[in-house]
């Protein structure tokens, strides 16, 4: 075979995988699916050390760990050739009572990590039966992959003040995941337009101004943070009076973005609201017991709280102490 078509059958190949692992991922139930090749991520590492050398991360230390890798695929998968990002809508078809301590969206159903990582497994598996024997692997928020970054190289997006991917006819109510693997594709062209334009609504609701005029979030002052990811028993000083109702997590930011009018309620099952979590009032919530709460959130993105974490969220609602 010459040279000029050997190339032709390379390329053949090429295509054929692409159109194929687009299939899959509408078979997955995934809406979106973006292609890009494997680069480090040089820019995105002097953000990202900007933003650790600012104490922007909080007491999230592990952001400070495996710098490295976060901006480097081949330290991950040392031969990777392609990068494939997935997203999943979350954005519900019912809303919370209003009488309800708020809880952040993408956890009103089963904990995405474990309704997303089977979909993974089940395209790795299926482009191993077609396409033969190759190295990948596939992220879900679970390992230090800048996720936002490949979207908007693979064309998904792009990212919005408040640091979320935004879909242009869809909003920003996504799950991110990617697969990293050893050989070559088609490649979508990255997203270069920021549709954002003048527009500062994310910047001027944030109820703790943690929203930078430069597209740079404060994880350290943002609600979520205080309500997920901090452990202390106390709340800081930052989010007094400011918490709005909000017992896990805060959407703000998107709620208020222009964008976010054109979300569509998510088809995926799993993302179906816990029934509770709609309905119940603070009593409820203060009358449940450590037992009550494993039975009914063993499947949920609450358990990254736990039941601790809760009862102190509630505590620091009513009292604002």
């Amino acid at each position: 075979m010459s040279d000029a078509h050997h190339l032709q059958f390379l390329m053949k190949n090429i295509a054929e995988n692409t159109r194929f692992i687009r299939s899959l991922a509408a078979s997955a139930g995934f809406d979106h699916c973006g292609i890009t090749a494997a680069v480090t991520l040089d820019d995105d590492a002097r953000k990202l050390e900007q933003w650790l050398q600012h104490g922007m991360h909080g007491g999230m230390h592990y952001m400070e760990k495996y710098f490295d890798i976060r901006v480097n695929p081949y330290k991950l998968l040392p031969d990777a050739k392609s990068v494939i990002c997935f997203l999943m809508n979350y954005y519900p078809s019912v809303k919370q009572d209003p009488a309800a301590p708020k809880i952040s969206k993408y956890a009103y159903g089963r904990d995405y990590h474990e309704v997303i990582r089977p979909k993974l497994n089940f395209i790795l598996h299926a482009l191993k039966e077609k396409i033969g024997d190759f190295h990948g692997r596939g992220f879900v928020d679970s390992a230090p992959v800048m996720e936002r970054s490949w979207a908007v190289r693979s064309g998904l997006g792009w990212v919005g003040k408040n640091g979320n991917l935004i879909h242009k006819k869809q909003g920003s109510y996504f799950f991110i995941a990617t697969l990293i693997v050893d050989f070559e594709l088609e490649y979508d062209a990255p997203y270069t337009q920021d549709f954002c334009g003048d527009c500062t609504r994310c910047i001027d609701a944030c109820p703790t101004q943690a929203i930078h005029d430069d597209k740079v979030v404060d994880g350290s002052q943002c609600i979520s943070y205080f309500t997920i990811e901090l452990k202390d028993l106390l709340m800081p000083g930052p989010v007094k009076g400011k918490m709005d109702n909000w017992m896990f997590g805060c959407d703000v930011c998107q709620d208020v973005c222009p964008w976010n009018r054109f979300s569509k309620p998510t088809q995926e099952p799993a993302f179906t609201p816990i029934p509770e979590l709609l309905h119940y009032k603070r009593e409820d919530w203060e009358a449940l017991t450590e037992e009550g709460f494993k039975k009914i959130f063993s499947g949920s993105p609450l358990k990254r709280a736990k039941y601790a974490g809760i009862r102190r969220n509630l505590k620091f609602l009513k009292t604002g102490e």
